[in-house]
């Protein structure tokens, strides 16, 4: 199963940081880490899906010894 939720709050923080905040603190711009915090968790949800698809569901059967 996927844990998407961290990638997603953290697209949602920069989200909101990139198109919401319009404040500069100290020659930073709080919209370009918006950006940046975005698309780092869209990149970590990304890879989460990936993983989770290349590992696929393995079936282990056991057999029974007969006596």
């Amino acid at each position: 199963m996927v844990d998407a939720g961290p990638p997603l709050v953290l697209m949602a923080l920069g989200l909101v940081l990139w198109l919401a905040v319009t404040a500069t603190l100290a020659g930073i711009s709080i919209q370009v880490v918006g950006m940046i915090v975005f698309f780092a968790g869209l990149l970590w949800l990304v890879i989460e899906l990936f993983q989770t698809r290349r590992r696929g569901t393995t079936v282990v059967r056991r057999e029974h010894d007969v006596y």
